[in-house]
């Protein structure tokens, strides 16, 4: 009985008025988050089967990478990106993928997934739309989902729209506060991982309300084997990054900030990839005021808390 009832519901799918076209398997996507966009081919053109499938990446999907399809050829045209947009570990990106083609054939009585992989860049709108301009090459015929809406233009309107994304705000958390002795850490938080990272940042505020210094010399962090305390910095026009072995001091009286670019801690050989809207949990040792346990809060790739 189940398994009627999902041949069913799947056939359903494939022949709503909706889907009478190549769309996008989740039309939603948080800004500033990963997301693996599914594009649906539900059948052929008149009834021709597909040889090749090519979709535009749009202004804002950035770190792009198909996935492989058996028995099926992959064609990738890089290019600048209109705007740098910042990434994961101080990075920027000024370019890659803006263009991805499967070459192959589909008969018209299947239909098949093609799948991207990138981020939705922080510095998009929530509330806009991205669209994945695709044109479906058949062994006769050509069908074109390409039409964007004009401003003021309601999608309805158009019989080719392109596969749209609509865009949402990540959740927001609360910053929190821990105490250790003398010591207090303020809203740490980490950036997502994409799935295959090896190695995730954390940052956060340690305040020294007492009259002695401390040292910060390591911790532990969920889903990560190793944990050490870095500093990066600037060697001429290169910056380089390396654990600090005796610590970080934090002196009487002295607030420091563990960012981006500067003092951070580091979770190594991760396990499990970090997910926006996640809470991690780990412990920091300090040499005087010991070990206590936090928080910290996932956000976005590219944002900060």
């Amino acid at each position: 009985m189940k398994r009627f009832v999902f041949t069913a519901a799947l056939a359903a799918l494939l022949t709503t008025p909706a889907l009478a076209h190549v769309v996008l398997e989740r039309k939603e996507a948080t800004v500033g988050a990963s997301y693996k966009a599914v594009l649906i081919v539900p059948h052929g053109c008149a009834g021709s089967a597909t040889t090749r499938l090519r979709v535009k990446v749009p202004e804002g999907f950035i770190a792009v990478k198909p996935m492989p399809k058996p028995g099926w050829t992959i064609d990738v045209v890089k290019g600048a990106y209109e705007n740098p947009y910042p990434f994961m570990h101080g990075m920027t990106l000024t370019a890659g993928v803006r263009e991805v083609s499967w070459t192959g054939r589909l008969d018209d009585g299947y239909y098949d997934e093609f799948v991207l992989a990138g981020f939705i860049a922080a510095a998009l709108k929530p509330g806009d739309t991205l669209y994945f301009p695709a044109v479906q090459e058949c062994e006769q015929g050509v069908a074109r989902w390409i039409e964007i809406p004009a401003a003021g233009q309601s999608a309805h309107a158009l019989d080719n729209l392109a596969p749209g994304l609509h865009l949402i705000a990540a959740a927001t958390s609360k910053p929190t506060t821990f105490k250790a002795g003398d010591l207090v850490i303020e809203a740490p938080w980490i950036r997502a991982t994409p799935k295959g990272a090896q190695v995730a940042g954390g940052y956060m505020k340690i305040t020294n309300t007492g009259k002695e210094a401390d040292r910060l010399l390591g911790g532990t962090l969920d889903q990560t084997r190793r944990f050490e305390v870095h500093q990066m910095t600037m060697i001429g026009d290169v910056m380089q990054m390396r654990p600090l072995p005796d610590g970080l001091v934090i002196q009487p009286g002295e607030t420091v900030e563990l960012k981006p670019g500067g003092y951070h801690v580091m979770g190594l050989d991760l396990q499990a990839p970090f997910a926006n809207g996640q809470t991690a949990k780990g412990t920091l040792q300090f040499e005087k005021a010991g070990t206590v346990q936090i928080e910290y809060a996932v956000v976005p790739v590219g944002g900060s808390p």
